[in-house]
């Protein structure tokens, strides 16, 4: 019987975070539980595709400019009867495996996300965490960096990723709703740069604000470009 989990990997310009996110995958390797990794590439230009491929990944190119469309585009390649969704900067804890083979085994087809924690020493590093933390498990909005595990029929259940420009990884777990998904107690390790370069206050208020923004009817184009 094959593996039951493809991991999907969207990628650009990954070279300086990648190979942290692809060692975290050995335990899913070692005990059987991945069937493959994905990584689907949106036209890097450094070394992100040499690293993946010397890692065993399977490597392709997404069709169009965008997360969404790399993420739609890893599904259709996936063979796996579960996906995982995970950020290129995000590195997983040592229990995840074991974490999400119960989850397969136990949560009759149910969505999960990971517990996040980001790789950095700044003091507000924690209490941004655990913020988001309680988001997703008190409101069921957990967001791409915590990684997404899904039953592939759950996934065509929901219509899976939205062809949107930014927020795709709220409107799908917005489709899944609350009652159909699990944060399991692993942790989703996620890079922390882009907080301590913008500062950690001001990046946490600027998301806040566009989530907001979001919920009162402003479209993903619109944030999209207020984003970038």
């Amino acid at each position: 019987m094959p593996a039951p989990l493809s991991i999907i990997i969207p990628a650009y310009n990954a070279e300086d975070v990648l190979p942290l996110c692809l060692s975290s995958l050995m335990p899913g390797l070692e005990t059987g539980l991945i069937r493959e990794v994905i990584l689907v590439d949106g036209g890097s230009d450094d070394q992100t595709r040499r690293m993946a491929e010397g890692a065993g990944a399977t490597v392709i190119s997404a069709p169009e400019k965008g997360r969404a469309a790399q993420l739609r585009h890893g599904f259709e390649q996936a063979r796996g009867d579960w996906l995982l969704f995970l950020h290129a900067d995000t590195a997983l804890s040592r229990d995840w495996a074991e974490r999400v083979k119960s989850h397969i085994a136990e949560r009759k087809g149910k969505a999960a996300a990971f517990t996040l924690a980001y790789r950095s020493d700044h003091p507000m590093a924690k209490t941004v965490a655990r913020r988001a933390n309680w988001r997703a498990r008190t409101l069921g909005l957990p967001y791409g960096d915590q990684g997404l595990l899904i039953s592939r029929k759950l996934y065509d259940e929901v219509g899976g990723y939205p062809n949107a420009p930014f927020l795709e990884d709220v409107e799908i777990v917005r489709a899944i709703g609350k009652t159909r998904l699990t944060i399991l107690s692993a942790e989703a390790r996620t890079d922390a740069s882009k907080y301590d370069r913008d500062g950690w206050r001001k990046r946490s208020w600027r998301n806040a604000i566009l989530v907001t923004r979001y919920f009162l009817g402003a479209s993903p184009e619109k944030l999209a470009k207020s984003y970038s």
